[in-house]
């Protein structure tokens, strides 16, 4: 896939279009449509640069979504 993040924002957006146009969810959609794109790369046979640059893409994310205290956290 040449632009990972040009794929995944035109997803986002015809998700968004197909909701009816919701507001305040705007990366809710970006992380579906992020998901759905890496899950159809992740099948295919080849894997290529794309692809491991958006798994790079995937950590970050995960790591910011940590550091907002959205990862579970042990409760002693």
């Amino acid at each position: 896939m040449p632009n990972l993040e040009e794929a995944i924002r035109e997803r986002a957006y015809q998700l968004w279009l197909d909701d009816g146009r919701p507001e305040g969810q705007a990366e809710i959609y970006w992380l579906n449509a992020q998901r759905e794109i890496l899950a159809a790369s992740v099948e295919s046979p080849t894997r290529n640069a794309a692809t491991a640059s958006a798994d790079v893409v995937a950590t970050n994310q995960s790591k910011k979504r940590h550091q907002r205290g959205y990862a579970w956290r042990r409760v002693v």
